[in-house]
């Protein structure tokens, strides 16, 4: 019996036998969590007692929850609807942690199968412009509510739950379920992820696999199916939980370990064998990225010679045009510079809010510039626009080169907000102008994968509000005061302040998506995507 085999027969068969009169809900549970100031492996979490009025489960602890309407977009909208009926509690209050893996289980006794949809959220502090637990304000649904250590809900059994409140709490905190470095190491390396606003998908992967050697090291013991099982949820937070908007270069590259792990596991070796030779294959692939990097330039240098090069005639001018703060692009615009002999490079640099990514990376390429060795013939000329001015910076381009967090069969690519905006205008002002990405193959994502295309990740207002108020912009008490308004004052007016980092750019709109492998065809993305996500699928689905 192989370990996928073994893994399978292990789950939970509740449910498997259903009557045909059992019946079938989809919920959302929602556990809010504190975390001390400096201790982010130390929580507590929330549980509310179900008053008398309730349906079902009556005096019963239970995180926030309810049904998924037909009308929700996605699950966590439901999650972030419920919060809001039965707390009071909105994004000023919450910010979205975690997501935890679906699963199925039937309560015979009142005749439901549910499919539950795990998520957990941080209540802000007011040093992060929430109002803690004051905020917390209860429904009719509950008759109390007070913080808990998720360890002891996960081991006191005197604790009146709701059926499987343990294994909801499990898939959006697994770092309690296994031991305490191993735990650390996930915790810590999440939130490394997370808050990693400024490392490209490339280095965040580099970062997820380190941490998933960590956890290796601190689970050797036996390499069972329970062995198994675990590394692959861990595995699993780390694709969707860190910054999964980011995610698809670390779920290819995860998924690549994972199947390689499997293969030791089956191999007629000894367990220490077998042990260093899954820590050296993991070490590797960490070594092997600096190589894809490099030559996706060497991709890009090919391309240019192949595009702005007429006879071997050598090019005196080019000029770009750019919004990423990809170092792909980085580390490949200097280095084309310098190989085609180029005599002057023009560089048009939009500066994008909130983070001002573009002043960022247009420092950081005068500084190398400047500390390399240049002929007096060579010229480097940067401007800098605003990121509303792209049809002014888009006159006269060669190219517009942008990078890429993710690439999608069937949504396109996903890259820094602003992209689409100067890919439309860039084609209007200049028509002759080719749009280029300059991505790794491994930002593939699968379709039906893990990582949801249609998910936006949505970051936090503040950093949007902060610099109105840094730079005593005219009523800003105003707008503050209608995005903190209560639920009452909001049915009237109310202020949303939208912070997404990441937009779409359909495919159709980009001349060469340039890889590892060269200029990547629509139809390889489409194959790549469907293969990886069978593997997700091969990987995952059984968890």
């Amino acid at each position: 019996m192989t370990l996928r085999e073994m893994a399978t027969q292990a789950q939970d068969s509740q449910g498997a036998q259903q009557s045909h009169t059992m019946i079938k809900r989809a919920v959302v549970s929602a556990f809010i969590f504190r975390f001390p100031r400096g201790q982010p492996t130390k929580p507590s979490v929330a549980l509310f007692k179900r008053s008398e009025k309730v349906r079902t489960y009556r005096h019963h602890l239970a995180p926030i929850s309810g049904s998924i309407d037909p009308g929700d977009p996605d699950p966590l909208a439901a999650a972030w609807r419920e919060l809001c009926e039965e707390t009071t509690l909105t994004p000023s209050d919450l910010s979205f942690w975690r997501t935890g893996k679906p699963f199925t289980f039937s309560d015979p006794s009142i005749g439901r199968e549910w499919t539950v949809h795990p998520f957990a959220f941080r209540l802000k502090d007011p040093a992060e412009g929430g109002q803690g637990e004051e905020a917390i304000r209860t429904d009719w649904e509950h008759e109390g509510w007070q913080w808990y250590d998720p360890r002891t809900v996960l081991e006191d059994e005197s604790l009146t739950t709701v059926p499987r409140l343990q294994d909801s709490l499990k898939r959006v905190w697994f770092e309690g379920t296994i031991n305490e470095r191993a735990g650390r190491a996930l915790a810590t390396g999440l939130e490394r992820l997370r808050a990693d606003h400024e490392s490209g998908a490339h280095e965040l992967t580099a970062i997820a696999l380190t941490v998933f050697r960590d956890i290796i090291v601190y689970t050797q013991n036996h390499l069972d199916a329970e062995w198994w099982t675990m590394i692959r949820m861990a595995a699993w937070h780390l694709i969707k939980n860190g910054r999964e908007s980011m995610g698809a270069a670390t779920q290819n590259a995860i998924l690549s370990v994972l199947a390689e792990i499997e293969d030791i596991m089956e191999q007629k070796t000894g367990a220490e064998q077998k042990w260093d030779r899954i820590l050296a294959l993991i070490d590797f692939h960490l070594r092997n990225r600096a190589d894809t990097a490099q030559q996706v330039k060497q991709a890009f240098i090919s391309y240019l010679q192949a595009h702005f090069s007429s006879g071997g005639t050598q090019m005196h001018r080019l000029t770009m045009l750019t919004i990423s703060s990809s170092s792909t692009i980085r580390d490949s615009i200097l280095e084309a510079y310098d190989a085609l002999g180029i005599q002057t490079l023009e560089l048009r640099v939009l500066e994008s809010r909130p983070l001002f990514e573009g002043a960022s990376l247009a420092s950081s390429i005068l500084s190398t510039f400047k500390s390399q060795s240049n002929s007096p013939d060579k010229h480097l000329r940067i401007t800098m626009y605003t990121d509303a001015s792209a049809a002014l910076a888009a006159k006269d381009v060669d190219i517009v080169l942008l990078g890429a967090d993710r690439i999608s069969a069937t949504k396109g690519v996903s890259n820094k907000t602003g992209s689409l905006p100067l890919v439309l205008s860039a084609k209007h002002v200049t028509p002759s102008v080719r749009v280029v990405v300059l991505s790794d193959i491994e930002k593939v994502n699968g379709t039906a994968g893990i990582i949801n295309d249609e998910l936006t990740e949505s970051n936090d207002s503040f950093e949007v509000s902060s610099a109105w108020c840094s730079d005593g912009v005219k009523g800003v008490q105003v707008l503050e005061n209608g995005m903190r308004g209560s639920k009452s004052e909001q049915e009237n007016s109310s202020v949303t302040v939208v912070n997404n980092y990441f937009e779409w750019v359909p495919l159709d709109m980009v001349d060469a998506f340039i890889c590892e492998e060269g200029v990547l065809e629509k139809d390889r993305i489409q194959e790549k995507s469907r293969k990886l996500g069978e593997k997700a699928d091969r990987c995952f689905g059984t968890l």
